[in-house]
This record gives structure tokens, sequence and C-alpha cells, in this order.
């Protein structure tokens, strides 16, 4: 199993160049065909056009845009080609939130950002990669939007708890977890308030994991009740040196809103490290 096609989410934002670099360090080690889709807030034209003055900053906006698109083209292109790596340029023009999922289902891997508040020119879409996590169906990995990442896969983080979004998160990330050389396996308060017919062992996913020659360590903590798992999870994976966690993605819409699980939603926020999620 591999990763044969991989996309990589890119923006005016100053992640972007980093993000791309993870992309092609990525589809390198996989020898995979690497799609950058070109995406950017857009706002609505006809909000700003009942306003007096409004059409020149729209069309500004645009130029713009269409500026620093072709700039991150030529160096995706020219990256690619240093890297001989087979790449595929798509510029998308809509709401992110409706037009990323639809390219990212034709993908093995897709690698987006880490929301950064810092950057107003990396929000393209509220909520964006809750959105991508929950509507693309393909695993997500997302980079951190701060701190540098010299390796990417060596020593991998794994959330156990049973859930079907974590054993989907275990079987989307094998290709990394083929050619890891530290695998750790954590579950956290496994056996507390569960029936035992129910519950799934580590031990046990890990022997899974372990047919697909990977060797795992398997790790059970227990924490007190008003511990975040999230925060947890961060800390093991700063503890051990770990470069990537791996992790199912929980969350449920309520009206119209997106309301993440308790651990997603803090991983998300306080990430350190790349994080590949499946839901």
């Amino acid at each position: 199993m591999s990763y044969k096609s991989i996309l990589v989410q890119l923006d005016t934002g100053v992640h972007a160049h980093p993000r791309l670099e993870t992309a092609l360090r990525v589809a390198h080690q996989f020898h995979a065909r690497l799609t950058g889709l070109f995406t950017t807030y857009l706002p609505d034209p006809h909000a700003f056009f009942v306003m007096a003055g409004t059409a020149s900053y729209y069309a500004e906006h645009e130029r713009q845009r269409n500026e620093h698109g072709a700039a991150l083209e030529r160096l995706f292109h020219a990256e690619a080609a240093r890297a001989k790596i087979d790449g595929r340029w798509i510029a998308a023009a809509g709401y992110a939130n409706d037009v990323v999922p639809p390219y990212a289902r034709l993908a093995d891997l897709v690698i987006a950002g880490q929301a950064d508040p810092q950057d107003p020119e990396s929000f393209i879409a509220d909520q964006f990669a809750e959105h991508l996590l929950m509507s693309a169906g393909r695993p997500v990995l997302l980079v951190p939007a701060t701190g540098t990442h010299a390796t990417l896969g060596h020593r991998v983080l794994v959330a156990w708890d049973g859930s079907r979004e974590a054993t989907r998160a275990i079987h989307d990330a094998m290709p990394f977890l083929s050619h890891a050389a530290d695998v750790t396996l954590i579950t956290v308060n496994a056996t507390r308030n569960e029936p035992p017919s129910r519950r799934i062992p580590g031990a046990d996913i890990a022997l899974t994991i372990a047919r697909h020659g990977v060797k795992v360590n398997v790790r059970e903590l227990s924490v007190e009740n008003d511990a975040a798992i999230g925060d947890v999870l961060l800390s093991q994976a700063a503890e051990s040196g770990c470069d990537m966690i791996v992790m199912g993605a929980w969350a449920h819409s309520r009206l119209h809103e997106l309301v993440l699980g308790g651990a997603t939603r803090t991983v998300l926020k306080s990430m350190t490290v790349p994080v590949l999620l499946s839901h």
C-alpha cells in the first residue's frame, strides 16, 4: 500500500511555500503524482457592487490573487521538476469549502495547513480544515502553522480509542507507518466507563498493524477525568520526540454548525507536529 496521488492545498499565505516543500518531500518518498490546488478567499462580488466604490476593491483583489497565483504556479513547477516529481497545477475559483473537497476525493492523501489567525492571507473559508476533514473522504495531513519539520513520519504517535474514525486513520496512515522507524500507539483511559464487550484493546489493533511489518509499542495511559485528551496526546508526542500524530477526526453537525470532538478540536488548534486525520 502506498500513496500514488497527493493533493496539496495552496494559497497566498506565508505558510504556502513550507507546505509545498512538505508535499514535495512526501510525494518524492512515495513516488506519487502531486497536484497543487490553488485557492484563496473570494469576496462575494454582489456584496461589494451594491456599495459605492467597492467595484475597484474587488478588481484589485482579483488582480493580486492572479499575480500571487502565477508566481506560486511557477514555483510549484520549478520545484516539482527539480525533485523529478510529476506535478499538476489547478487554480480553483469559488468558495473553498465547496470547490476543494471534490478534488480531494481524487487523491490518496490530502495535505493542507492549520488555520493561522496571525496570517489573514491564509484564510480561505470558515472552518476550512474542519470541513475538508469531514467532506473529503480521504486522509488529511495537516501541517502546523508554526515551527519547522526536518523529518516527517520517522517517529509516529498513533491515538487509539477503538472508534471507526481511529480505525480508518490507522489504515489510511499505513504507508507512513510502514516506513517509520518508531511507532507508538497510545490509549487514554481505554477501559473506563465502557462495557468489556465493546473494548478493542490497543494490543489487538497493534497486532493488526504489525502484520504489515510495523513494530508497534503500545502505551496505555490513565488520566484524570477532567484532563483534555488532546492535550495528553500533544504532550506525549512532544515527550517522545514524535514528528507525526495519527488520529481519527470526530465531529457532528448541529444545525449548520460544525462541532468537533474535544480531542480533535484541541489538536487542530494547538498542534506542534503534522497530524494525519481521517473521518
